[in-house]
């Protein structure tokens, strides 16, 4: 064998180098991390890959906790299809209609609401984009504050639970997802806040930049302002809270909230009278083709991990690092840097399942508290959507909003990037922003 001439160690990190390029030239993920994970694994200890392959995809296949990602993302695809954020959108709009700035702070209520509701960043920003747009260019809105507010406002997606992403996270790093969906509800309302604060001060300084809205596109009537407002936000929120809050209190499993969440979509849909035979249909094939998506990264994750861990480099790298006499926060510095820069050319998805796992012995051993670490990672990956040069979040914005430069977005969307930092070091700061909720609800 292979391992006569070569440790097993090393050759887990030419396992890590061969993944790495794989995926930069551009090899489907999941199959490159199956395939990997074969070849580096007989290398390394032999036939006994196949039996841990097996094995590896069975605990996924048997991970009751996943079977809410298909549920929560059909909630969400529904919500969308059967226009409850168009309204919720206008009715806000209509209720700020005389406040500078209105508009952003539409956007961003919005965001909230339905970043809750699906967790999928790009369906965010594109839908965030659609509705907002065309009103802030008719109200003479800044183009460049106008692109942050919308593309920061989607990045909202990846943390306010129930997040996909945070599901996903719990089975991989062996915490409750309860504790991490409690730990992400302060630090997402502060970035909203953020983000609110900011455009405040903008457009305080510089009223041009979010002037009032148009006379021509006020509602006169105030209890038709109050009517929309009302149908636009309470059935949505109803929706979105209460299957939250049945995590939270302990009344649902994630998978049970989730079921309940994706048939309460429907039901929303035929009330609203916009659920047709098609629109089921396609939300059912979307949901479909994002599970599948997720769900094979998962298993592949899960079997390229375990041969990594045991070729034994995760426990070489930890003893190296945990050797070097430095400080545990430069360190963790280290690690931040490096989710960020892996963080322009991959989306979440590979990040959490390929390199939180290989970091993971190393968090342990300094010592810090997983949880908090997991917000870390979730607020650090929404900066990976605005930072230059890959910056999903403007592509997104772009194929709806072809009229607005690309330049213009780029700009807008560093200046809330630069926003996102400063409440990731609010979050290592201040560690208790993320742990004092599920500590005061759990104890943990």
């Amino acid at each position: 064998m292979i391992t006569e001439f070569i440790s097993p160690e090393i050759l887990g990190i030419f396992l890590i180098a061969a993944m790495l390029f794989s995926i930069f030239v551009g090899f489907p993920i999941s199959f490159t991390l199956i395939f990997l994970g074969f070849v580096f694994g007989y290398l390394g200890f032999g036939k006994l890959v196949f039996y841990l392959m097996t094995l590896q995809f069975s605990m996924v296949m048997t991970e009751q906790t996943l079977a809410a990602v298909p549920l929560f993302v059909f909630m969400g695809i529904m919500m969308e299809q059967a226009g409850l954020m168009e309204r919720l959108f206008s009715s806000v709009q209509m209720m700020l209609s005389r406040v500078r700035g209105s508009l952003f702070y539409a956007v961003l209520f919005v965001s909230i609401i339905f970043a809750a509701a699906t967790g999928i960043v790009g369906a965010s920003v594109t839908i965030l984009g659609i509705m907002a747009a065309k009103s802030m260019n008719r109200s003479g809105y800044d183009v460049r504050l106008a692109a942050g507010t919308i593309t920061a406002g989607g990045t909202l997606g990846i943390l306010i639970p129930p997040s996909i992403m945070l599901v996903v996270m719990g089975p991989i790093m062996e915490i409750p997802v309860t504790d991490l969906f409690a730990a992400a509800i302060i630090p997402g309302i502060m970035l909203a806040v953020l983000y609110a604060g900011y455009t405040t001060i903008r457009c305080y300084l510089d009223p041009s930049l979010g002037p009032v809205v148009p006379e021509t596109d006020r509602e006169k009537d105030i209890k038709v302002v109050l009517y929309e407002f009302f149908m636009g936000l309470v059935p949505p929120s109803l929706l979105v809270f209460s299957a939250l809050g049945s995590i939270l209190l302990g009344l649902a499993t994630p998978t049970e909230a989730a079921g309940c969440g994706a048939l309460g979509s429907i039901l929303l849909a035929l009330a609203y009278r916009k659920l047709t035979l098609e629109k089921l249909k396609d939300g059912l094939i979307k949901t479909l083709e994002i599970t599948a998506l997720i769900m094979l990264l998962v298993a592949a994750s899960n079997f390229f991990g375990s041969v990594f861990a045991r070729l034994g480099t995760p426990t070489m790298i930890t003893d190296f690092l945990l050797g070097l006499e430095v400080n545990r926060y430069l360190i963790l510095a280290i690690v931040m840097g490096m989710i960020f820069l892996l963080g322009w050319p991959l989306e979440w998805v590979p990040i959490v399942l390929i390199v939180v796992p290989i970091i993971l012995p190393l968090i342990e051993g300094l010592g810090f508290n997983l949880i908090w670490f997991a917000i870390l990672v979730a607020v650090n990956l929404q900066t990976a959507w605005l930072s230059p040069p890959v910056a999903l979040s403007a592509y997104f914005l772009k194929g709806v909003v072809p009229e607005w430069d690309l330049k213009d977005i780029y700009i807008g969307m560093m200046q809330f990037m630069v926003l996102q930092l400063i409440g990731l070091i609010l979050i290592v700061v201040f560690p208790q922003i993320a742990l004092w909720l599920p500590h005061y609800i759990y104890g943990s």
